[in-house]
């Protein structure tokens, strides 16, 4: 249904301005329900989003501990989630609210405190493998309940509590329970009921761009799921396999590709790193250069369209995604180059082997892939040219992914495959849209508290420089990119970032693409970036031996950074040129 409603605004548009009524409502609930009952299914596949540095933790001893512990707070901050929501279901019943589709906002509602209820029950029955560490994690919901019964008590208690959930998020708790414990913890010493925590959710669910994350994300797993990686492999093999370390420009681009597609990394490196891996090696390239061109090409693409990550911080900092997919063209393009061109003077320096072009070989892996290569070039058709909102392109893109991966390759069977492909997608889709809902909870006590006012005060007090600025962020945005999942960095940073950026001058669509570049290089810093981690697990190697591996493309991104940051030609320029 997700796909459906904003497939037949996009077609009836143009063949007569039909469109279905109430649309933008159903889509609002379908969003609302999707993020719960995905919370849920993440839930149960342990795949909610959480911090880098839980996966530093070796000795099965302290991971048993750290598991309990965290899964404990984890369940404890979600029943107290789950009475916040059912406030939020009590007040808005009294209201007698009704949606435009003629039922009650509070039936619909009502899968809030359902999931998190659920959730809570989950995570407190999976904290341990027996009785007695379940027992201590509902002991453990009971006492958060406890301290909810002494107010008086919230002043003295805000610091430790908090103190505790930021310790199980950074041992393995989800981040959502971190941001809305947090917020529920920062309410109540405020005096603020805690139904205050779920209470902007709507404010987040109406957002016109938001339901093209869950589209975009199920597009990228369809994809992913099928043969497009091999047609790809050999379509760029074709096409630049005769140039000196063509093999390590397919590599790059290849990478970038079907990172736009599936919106992350963790995808691109576990989906691809079997097949690029053994091609560079086949040519001779060094195992160590090997490894590290694999691991920092899992995050090209980032910048470039449909890209989910761009489509959150436009969301989440209230900047055009439009603006924000043009301006990221050419900073998104420069990386990849970068990247091919230090690829091409190692191919150089070890003889790798070149592959005589050919025409006809060029042409049919042009063929055979032309499904794949059509999928962005659609989204940003559509989008650009005013023909579709991002919703209904990303609905389209879904619908053509399916179509071609279903019916004409028919790499994945529509009745055995598909499904089990979509329950995929829609188990990180929960998760970050859940992580979004429980961040607006947190948002919302910033602002009532003027913390960014705050910030923004004191960052003035002690630059003065936008260039300083921008340097000073780029550091932290390495830094916490690093420890951080880029979906949570975008929704905890992104509010505190932007408005300090209007007030040194900075576009606001170039600040984002300077935002999502630092975050993109963060994939790679020592000791905790995600791809280091990935790529330890896909190819069995210890992370010190990586971090030495990718420290030269460490140098030559972050140089590409600093380039992005200080010619705004490159973002605003582009935006200049569309007449945006």
């Amino acid at each position: 249904m997700s796909m459906i409603l904003p497939l037949i605004d996009a077609v009836g548009r143009p063949l007569g301005h039909f469109f279905l009524p109430g649309s933008a409502t159903y889509r609002t609930q379908l969003t609302l329900w999707l993020a719960f009952l995905g919370g849920l299914l993440a839930t149960r596949e342990r795949r909610h989003l959480t911090l880098s540095t839980a996966e530093a933790i070796g000795h099965a001893p302290v991971r048993s501990a750290a598991r309990l512990f965290s899964s404990s707070v984890a369940a404890a901050v979600c029943a107290v989630l789950a009475y916040s929501a059912a406030g939020v279901v009590a007040a808005d019943r009294q209201s007698g609210a009704m949606l435009a589709i003629g039922i009650p906002a509070w039936v619909s509602e009502c899968v809030m405190p359902l999931a998190l209820g659920l959730i809570a029950l989950r995570l407190a029955w999976s904290a341990a493998d027996r009785w007695t560490g379940r027992a201590i994690a509902f002991a453990t919901i009971g006492a958060a309940f406890a301290v909810g019964l002494v107010p008086r008590a919230a002043p003295a208690l805000a610091v430790p509590l908090v103190a505790v959930i930021v310790l199980a998020a950074l041992v393995g708790a989800p981040v959502f329970v971190a941001m809305g414990g947090i917020a529920a913890v920062l309410f109540f010493k405020d005096a603020v009921p805690v139904s205050a925590v779920t209470a902007e959710i709507y404010r987040l669910m109406v957002s016109p761009t938001l339901p093209a994350i869950p589209l975009l994300t199920a597009c990228g797993y369809v994809l992913a799921e099928s043969n497009a990686a091999s047609r790809l492999v050999r379509f760029f093999r074709a096409i630049f396999g005769w140039m000196p370390g063509g093999i390590a420009i397919l590599v790059a681009a290849v990478c970038a590709l079907f990172t736009t597609f599936t919106g992350g990394s963790g995808v691109t490196i576990m989906a691809l790193g079997g097949l690029l891996y053994p091609i560079l090696r086949e040519e001779k390239y060094p195992e160590g250069f090997s490894l590290g061109l694999v691991t920092a090409s899992g995050s090209l693409g980032l910048l470039l369209p449909p890209s989910l990550p761009v489509i959150l911080y436009a969301v989440v900092a209230n900047v055009p995604p439009d603006a924000l997919y043009l301006a990221g063209l050419v900073p998104g393009l420069l990386l990849i180059v970068i990247v091919a061109l230090f690829g091409m003077r190692v191919g150089k320096r070890v003889g790798a082997p070149r592959h005589a072009f050919a025409m006809g070989e060029a042409l049919s892996a042009a063929w055979a892939a032309r499904w794949e290569l059509s999928v962005p070039v659609v989204v940003v058709v559509l989008f650009a040219t005013g023909l579709a909102t991002i919703v209904e392109a990303s609905a389209v893109a879904f619908a053509y992914a399916i179509v071609v991966e279903c019916f004409v390759t028919r790499d994945i069977h529509p009745m055995r495959q598909l499904p089990a492909v979509l329950l995929k997608a829609g188990v990180l889709c929960g998760s970050v849209l859940i992580l979004l809902a429980s961040a607006l909870g947190l948002t919302s006590w910033l602002v009532d508290a003027q913390i960014p006012s705050a910030l923004l005060t004191a960052v003035r007090t002690h630059i003065h420089s936008p260039h300083l600025f921008l340097l000073i962020l780029n550091v932290v945005l390495l830094v916490l990119g690093s420890v951080l999942e880029i979906y949570s960095a975008i929704v905890i940073l992104a509010p505190l970032v932007a408005p300090i950026g209007a007030a040194f001058g900075i576009d606001p669509v170039h600040l984002g693409v300077v935002f999502l570049a630092n975050l993109e290089l963060g994939f790679l810093f020592p000791p905790v970036g995600l791809n280091l981690f990935l790529s330890s697990s896909r190819f069995d190697k210890p992370l010190p031996e990586l971090y030495r591996h990718v420290v030269p493309f460490l140098i030559i991104l972050g140089g590409g950074v600093l380039m992005i940051t200080y010619l705004p030609q490159m973002t605003i320029g582009v935006l200049r040129l569309f007449g945006k």
